[in-house]
């Protein structure tokens, strides 16, 4: 959103703290400014970029590499999570007025889009080449969530997929959108796709062949970069030569007008209840700054909080405050960097970083960046050495941010950033026995070993992208100050032990990628996240445990705080497949959700699988349900991992019949 507005973590935070309810109210916070700002746009009539409410959102695209820049927009590498995301992403934009709508929402990109964007080659000509079972089962899922969520909108992306332009793609954005899943709404190209499809990937060879091709396979609408060279432009010279049919032009304009009327713009004004929204009452409205501060710590994911001589854990911190305090690395005191791509414009008055909220709860404070930016080419050791010395806690803060992971630019490696990593060892070693806790700021996994495996690192929070609550989201969780501040976040990807687990990003098949097939054991699983207190699993039931193809079943999960803290708990369900007759993901997310648990209390979850969720693709029959054994795993983590959150796994099973 451009301009002023209140800022909340980038997608890839938000889809740490697995909740939907979160992302839902986001959501709608967001809406509603949008339509405040909208409405004081309109009053000064201003129509510009960035003034509108029809939204480029959600990014649904799959996180399947670690190097991807646009990682931080996606809701992680599951489809299942994304595809829940992504529905409630749409409903708590749109509204739920019956006749208007707040603001649209516009899924993208559409489709099999997830890297490369400069690292090795293109993303304005590159082809993603897909097998039929991996788009199916990985890359379309939130899509076809999304249009069942409402939403009026589809980006299709810049890549080709097997040969041909998404823009251009009649297979996509006619087959499978339109007469497969029943979408209504219109598709939108990404920001000169349509063009590119002649300049980049040399599918068409003209301005009126372009227009044809964009028009024929169902997109409606070009976003451009320049409108002098439009390829939509060259319309009604295709109608004339014969190309280009007027009716295929009128269908996918009828979308377009009939958005426009469902976000009333040519109803009188007072007809609609959103035309009353204000944005001077609206805009970092208490209530938004609460909700800021409430997802940037349910986004936070506690990695490692080793236990002390006294037998708890170091954090939470006793006593509210900290004697000498020292706060070191690049993103300490680096606001720009807290917040993802596309994010509001800065507001000093309502963001801290880690150093401006830490100083205040110590009695003294030492800070010195050691970098003169991210990319940390150019390192102080000194400054470091002696900023740590004699100190109380030691709290280094490090990480990519925009300079290093954004649209268009990819990352190269696993590493944490040039000296990066050196820094932390220099902290390490120059601050005697002190503690040391580190705070990460990136999107992408990065290779953390020697932090997870030092005595001296006493705990590891993941913080992403947590924008203007950074600072007092943190002060909050590393003491625990106030409801909601026990770490509850997961993972929402693989971070692999090494590079040479990760496949290459321009190969688009899923082998070796993601939890559903990763091979080897990670640095830190999906799903994977602590908590200051304890939970333990009592019992799953399965009802009923014998069904036929097309049946549904139900599962309930007890789940107990054991515990001293009052917390959330992210309860999480996976199947596996025990006789799959073509390949399938050796474990698949069917159901989670992020509950409240005071100590010692019990909480009952069920969740429902549906005969959807166990079907396979079959290349010559498509999606079929298969008789034989499903095996069913309840937790708090996945099953069977090296690196664990210590509580316990339930085991269930239940059978198909033809």
């Amino acid at each position: 959103m451009a301009g002023n507005a209140t800022s909340y973590p980038q997608s890839i935070g938000l889809a740490a703290a697995w909740s939907p309810e979160l992302i839902f109210n986001v959501s709608q916070a967001t809406s509603i400014e949008a339509r405040a700002k909208y409405n004081t746009n309109v009053q000064k009539g201003i129509y510009t970029d960035h003034s509108g409410i029809s939204c480029f959102s959600p990014v649904i695209n799959i996180m399947r590499h670690p190097y991807w820049g646009r990682n931080q927009e996606t809701y992680g590498e599951d489809p299942y999570l994304t595809s829940v995301y992504a529905a409630q992403f749409v409903k708590g934009l749109q509204g739920d007025h019956p006749r208007y709508v707040r603001a649209n929402a516009g899924c993208k990109h559409f489709a099999a889009y997830a890297g490369p964007e400069n690292i090795p080659t293109s993303r304005l000509s590159f082809d993603a080449k897909v097998s039929e079972r991996d788009l199916r089962m990985t890359f379309l899922p939130a899509f076809k969530a999304c249009v069942k969520a409402g939403t009026y909108s589809i980006m299709c992306s810049y890549n080709s997929v097997n040969g041909v332009p998404s823009c251009a793609n009649k297979k996509l954005l006619t087959d499978i959108l339109r007469d497969e899943w029943g979408f209504e709404g219109y598709v939108v190209s990404d920001e000169g796709a349509i063009e590119w499809m002649d300049t980049r990937h040399h599918y068409t060879h003209s301005d009126v062949d372009t227009v044809v091709a964009a028009i024929n396979a169902g997109t409606s609408l070009d976003l451009n970069t320049n409108l002098t060279v439009d390829a939509f432009m060259s319309m009604a010279k295709a109608v004339d030569q014969g190309k280009l049919s007027r009716d295929s032009v009128y269908e996918l304009v009828k979308p377009l007008f009939y958005t426009r009327m469902r976000l009333g713009e040519f109803d009188p004004p007072e007809m609609n209840p959103y035309t009353k929204l204000n944005s001077s009452e609206i805009i970092q409205s208490a209530a938004n700054r609460a909700l800021s501060l409430q997802a940037a710590m349910k986004s936070f994911v506690l990695l490692k909080n080793m236990k002390t001589s006294s037998g708890l854990t170091f954090l939470p911190l006793e006593g509210g405050f900290i004697g000498r305090l020292a706060i070191v690395g690049p993103m300490a005191h680096n606001p720009e960097q807290m917040f993802g791509d596309y994010a509001p414009q800065l507001d000093p008055h309502h963001t801290h970083t880690p150093y401006e909220a830490l100083r205040v709860r110590a009695h003294s404070t030492s800070y010195a960046a050691g970098c003169t930016d991210n990319r940390c080419t150019k390192y102080n050791s000194t400054n470091i050495t002696e900023a740590v010395s004699e100190k109380d806690l030691v709290v280094v803060a490090l990480g990519t941010g925009q300079e290093l992971e954004a649209e268009g630019n990819d990352r190269k490696s696993l590493s944490l950033p040039a000296n990066q990593s050196q820094l932390l060892q220099d902290a390490v070693k120059a601050s005697g026995t002190t503690p040391v806790v580190l705070l990460l700021f990136n999107a992408g996994p990065l290779d953390i070993t020697w932090a997870k495996n030092s005595d001296r690192v006493v705990a590891i929070i993941a913080c992403f992208f947590p924008a203007q609550a950074t600072g007092d989201a943190i002060v909050n969780v590393m003491f625990h100050f106030i409801l909601g501040s026990n770490p509850a976040g997961r993972l929402p990807s693989t971070w692999p032990a090494s590079e040479s687990q990760i496949p290459a990003m321009t190969n688009y098949t899923m082998e070796g990628r993601t939890y559903r097939y990763f091979v080897g054991e990670p640095l830190y699983p999906f799903g994977y996240g602590l908590s200051y207190s304890n939970f333990e699993y009592n019992a799953v039931t399965i009802a009923p445990d014998q069904i036929k193809a097309g049946q549904s079943v139900t599962v309930t999960v007890s789940v107990s705080n054991t515990g001293p803290y009052h917390g959330d708990e992210v309860i999480q369900l996976y199947m596996a497949w025990g006789n799959a007759s073509v390949p399938v993901p050796k474990l698949q997310l069917v159901g989670f959700n992020r509950i409240f648990i005071k100590a010692g209390d019990e909480f009952l979850q069920t969740f429902t699988i549906t005969s959807e969720q166990m079907a396979v693709w079959d290349d010559a029959r498509g999606f079929i349900v298969e008789p034989g054994p499903m095996y069913l795993y309840a937790g708090g983590q996945q099953p069977n991992q090296k690196t664990t959150v210590g509580s316990n796994i339930l085991m269930g099973k239940f059978s198909i019949s033809g």
